[in-house]
């Protein structure tokens, strides 16, 4: 069988196209050079097309920038809340899977020089830091919150302070980060398998949560 055919005109299906082709080139313009350094267009002329062309689109950067996020790390924090809520197992099994996700999903892939971009430039932009903020570090804690208060409610965790053990969990994956992303390759230092580091981070922390055995 033949896959069905795309009747539209050419240039209708690039027309179509566009938006996804400007936020892929303004993600990689943004994680090589910043937010201050990216021009709109350089990002018009990496995705292709003319920069009144990326205009039909994007009013400025800052509107650039805040669609780059929500059409990728918001996207996987939206999964992740609606996996949450659906999950019947075990909170343990359901905090691993979630920590294991936000790493090979953002963490491990370009999507991390976003998060790099914020930690070196937010200060510069209170605008773009308010919205990351609001999108998605309270989103992505409050993830990681609901499940411990889950886990609580269940008997599955112990009585912790959900508000306090939150950053505990978020904080180690977070300079795992930035050392795979800047520190180790600036400063030659001896690598690290996240993957190993992940593991006996997440162990070692769920057995802290675990209810004593009576």
């Amino acid at each position: 069988m033949h896959p069905p055919q795309d009747n539209k005109p050419r240039w209708e299906r690039r027309k179509d196209a566009r938006p996804q082709e400007l936020l892929a080139a303004a993600l990689d313009q943004f994680v090589e050079r910043g937010y201050a350094a990216t021009r709109l267009e350089d990002v018009a002329k990496r995705a292709g097309v003319s920069k009144g062309t990326l205009y039909l689109y994007f009013t400025n950067k800052e509107e650039l920038f805040k669609a780059v996020v929500r059409g990728t790390i918001v996207e996987v924090i939206g999964e992740a809340e609606q996996d949450a809520a659906d999950f019947a197992g075990h909170s343990a099994d359901l905090m691993r899977e979630l920590l294991l996700r936000w790493w090979n999903q953002c963490c491990a892939t370009p999507l991390a020089g976003i998060t790099k971009l914020m930690f070196a430039e937010g200060n510069n932009f209170p605008e773009l830091a308010h919205f990351y903020n609001e999108e998605v570090v309270a989103r992505g804690t409050g993830v990681i919150r609901s499940v411990l208060v889950r886990g609580i409610a269940r008997g599955e965790f112990r009585a912790v302070d959900p508000d306090v053990m939150t950053p505990v969990l978020v904080a180690p994956v977070m300079m795992l980060l930035m050392w795979t992303q800047s520190y180790m390759p600036a400063c030659e230092m001896p690598p690290v398998d996240p993957h190993a580091y992940l593991d006996l981070f997440i162990t070692t922390s769920l057995a802290g949560l675990a209810v004593p055995a009576p």
